[in-house]
């Protein structure tokens, strides 16, 4: 358990923290920096290019919304002299417009359900956050007095007055950062993590002291943080099964490529599981998948759990021989069968009643075995796949034995 939490700690500084320390480093290290200017010559428009083509081609409009939004902002704040502005000044009131939307902007991305790129609602996002300049631009020149008053508006006494960027920028900032931070923890999704290391990158980007090059840098690292986030998320969802969380049938395939001369194969199935289905239907059958998937997972003895297909799983010990690996399957077995598993019925109140018999009544205990097969390669060069095939027919032996136990 404290390693899964070790891992999810790791996880959560990658790629943004490790992308965001190494410009960073670019920046601060005297050696490295003369590197900045050639990387920022090429690397906005690679990364706008090449998240445009990826959100198109994976249906991913948030990738392209947002790698376009860091762009946009850089290529506006060349256009204008931000650098060391003074309160009031336009250059000030620019920067702050910046700061104030960037975030904003990012929230509204991240929090709007994905509905691709070349799509209507697509088009119109993506309308709307090329539209912003000029919306700022018009509002600067005939109505700056409502910028003026939003920005000098003192919401942090502690603060200096002279501090280059407004309150409302600085809390808007604060919150969806807040905001970013919540979910990730919560869902610990790549993209998750992805939008708040971006976040702080775009933030660093917009620091009065920053000089052009440094800021165009970090924009850049922010789209090119959003853009690996995709594509990792990307390759969980190739690899890994959706419903269980178990790596999936293509990710078994490419651990048998390295399997070594020494290993076991086990298929698992779960009991009764068509009339099980039958019975209290397809959103319950899921919900036992997902029970018996999770224990399947804590399997010991350097076994690893797949989801197969269907209701059939497969454990796989490399380096191990069969004898040593079925302690190990009767125990999950075991862990499985001692489980409880509710049922609720399907009628039930969705609140909950005042009346504890009345909840007691609306729920129902069942019992879920798995069967499972195991087998080993006979001959030293033996193929996988007729491994499985073996614990297939080893599996078909503990079925036809009565269920619920281990056969090879």
């Amino acid at each position: 358990m404290g390693w899964q939490r070790s891992k999810a700690f790791l996880w959560f500084f990658l790629p943004g923290g490790l992308l965001l320390a190494m410009g960073l480093t670019l920046v601060l290290v005297a050696r490295l920096s003369p590197l900045v200017p050639k990387i920022t010559a090429v690397a906005p428009y690679l990364v706008l290019a090449t998240g445009t083509l990826l959100g198109w081609r994976f249906n991913r409009g948030r990738l392209a919304y947002g790698v376009l939004a860091f762009f946009l902002v850089d290529r506006f704040l060349l256009a204008f002299p931000v650098a060391g502005a003074r309160l009031g000044s336009p250059g000030w009131t620019v920067l702050n417009s910046v700061v104030l939307l960037l975030p904003l902007n990012l929230a509204l991305i991240f929090l709007l359900r994905e509905r691709g790129l070349a799509t209507v609602r697509g088009m119109w996002r993506l309308l709307f956050i090329t539209l912003q300049p000029a919306m700022v631009f018009s509002v600067y020149k005939w109505k700056k007095i409502y910028l003026d008053q939003l920005f000098s508006f003192q919401l942090f006494p502690f603060l200096p007055q002279s501090l280059p960027l407004s309150h409302a920028a600085l809390l808007a900032f604060a919150l969806v950062l807040l905001l970013f931070l919540g979910v990730a923890v919560k869902r610990r999704g790549v993209v998750d993590y992805g939008f708040f290391w971006a976040l702080i990158a775009g933030f660093l980007a917009l620091l009065p002291w920053q000089t052009k090059q440094n800021a165009t840098l970090f924009f850049a690292i922010a789209g090119l943080i959003l853009l690996i986030a995709t594509l990792e998320e990307a390759y969980k969802m190739a690899f890994r099964d959706e419903l269980t969380g178990l790596p999936a049938r293509r990710a078994l395939n490419e651990d048998l490529l390295k399997l070594p001369t020494r290993y076991t194969v086990a298929m698992a199935d779960i009991d009764f599981f068509k009339k099980f289905n039958d019975q209290y239907g397809h959103e319950v059958g899921d919900q036992v998948l997902r029970m018996v998937a999770a224990k399947l997972a804590t399997v010991s003895g350097g076994g690893k759990a797949y989801r197969y297909g269907g209701e059939e799983f497969t454990l796989l010990f490399p380096g191990v021989d069969l004898d040593e690996a079925l302690p190990h399957l009767e125990q999950i077995r075991a862990r499985v069968e001692t489980a409880e598993f509710t049922v609720r019925d399907p009628g039930r109140p969705k609140s909950r009643p005042k009346k504890k018999g009345t909840v007691a009544k609306a729920r129902k205990k069942v019992s879920i075995t798995i069967s499972i097969g195991a087998a080993e390669p006979e001959e030293r060069q033996a193929k996988p796949h007729r491994v499985i095939k073996a614990a297939d027919k080893a599996l078909y032996l503990a079925k036809k034995r009565g269920r619920n136990q281990v056969a090879s």
